[in-house]
């Protein structure tokens, strides 16, 4: 798998991230590492997790499996702070003292000093920003954090981002951000804002939360997310005319390419201006592989066009 600079910063990652929101949810540790190790094996080496998925599990399998067999060096980490569940309600707190109580407990669940990219999870209005970014700054001034961004901020709060940690001289080196055909809230704001200032964009649900891999057009599997007690909500939104109308259209793409619309869709986000690494999450291996085999996929300018047009 071929590699990309983290905007102009000096990190380079695998141009798919394997992403492990499900992980200790329906995913166990031996399918875990079944994931894990097809994704090194391609030549992955991105792994992307957070202190709240799985209240914590989604980190700790990853520990387990670096303490299990899978060389430190080989992987990438990014987690992010700033989200946790209490009581099973969803708590946002970004200020410096949260964001750092949970970056210890994240480093303590993985089994490392450090952190490659550390990421705030998300914009509050609740905390200052400078407080906020305090955190970014204190966790590269003491190793705990190599590179540190955002996640889930807009363009303008990305600029501000920048310009604050700009001062110290603190690089801002990614978003993470939801992004595919079904979402294109991204354009044209934040992926501007990314080349003009040099961090780099990090799809989040690249295939539509789902839906672009065409496993809707018929109904809802009872085995999908849109059926799962755990994400009742996650694909309701997608369900709509528009995104059947893109589904339709990746169909076709797929069908002349002779490749799975989810190779279509992943190929598609993996090369908007500014991004650096779709975050692929699967809950089988079956699943990942395909994801996988969008690394061969160049799509024709023509097909790029007409993907564009229907979704815009």
């Amino acid at each position: 798998m071929r590699q990309r600079r983290m905007g102009t910063s000096g990190l380079s990652v695998s141009r798919l991230a394997l992403g492990t929101m499900t992980w200790g949810r329906t995913t166990d540790v031996e399918g875990a590492r079944d994931q894990l190790r097809m994704f090194l094996d391609a030549g992955g080496n991105f792994v992307d997790t957070a202190h709240g998925y799985s209240d914590g599990a989604s980190e700790e399998i990853i520990g387990r499996l670096l303490d299990d067999g899978v060389d430190r060096e080989d992987v990438v980490i990014c987690t992010k702070s700033g989200i946790s569940r209490r009581s099973g309600q969803r708590v946002v707190d970004t200020s410096r003292h949260s964001l750092l109580r949970q970056l210890d407990t994240s480093l303590e669940r993985l089994g490392t000093d450090h952190v490659d990219l550390w990421l705030v999870h998300t914009w509050s209005d609740e905390s200052p920003l400078a407080e906020t970014l305090s955190a970014l700054e204190w966790a590269v001034a003491t190793g705990r954090a190599r590179y540190v961004g955002v996640s889930n901020f807009s363009g303008w709060q990305s600029a501000r981002a920048f310009s604050l940690l700009e001062q110290s001289r603190v690089p801002l080196v990614a978003n993470e951000v939801e992004y595919s055909l079904v979402h294109r809230h991204p354009e044209p704001d934040l992926l501007d804002a990314a080349q003009a200032l040099g961090f780099g964009i990090l799809p989040w649900s690249p295939l539509g939360r789902g839906v672009l891999t065409g496993k809707y057009r018929h109904g809802v599997p009872a085995d999908s997310r849109a059926a799962s007690r755990d994400f009742p909500r996650f694909t309701a939104r997608y369900l709509d005319d528009r995104s059947t109308a893109v589904v339709e259209a990746l169909a076709i793409a797929a069908r002349g390419l002779e490749v799975s619309a989810a190779e279509v869709a992943l190929a598609w986000v993996r090369d908007r201006p500014g991004v650096v690494s779709p975050v692929v999450g699967a809950r089988t291996t079956a699943q990942l592989r395909t994801s996988l085999a969008s690394e061969d996929l160049e799509l024709p300018a023509e097909l790029v066009a007409a993907l564009d047009e229907v979704s815009d």
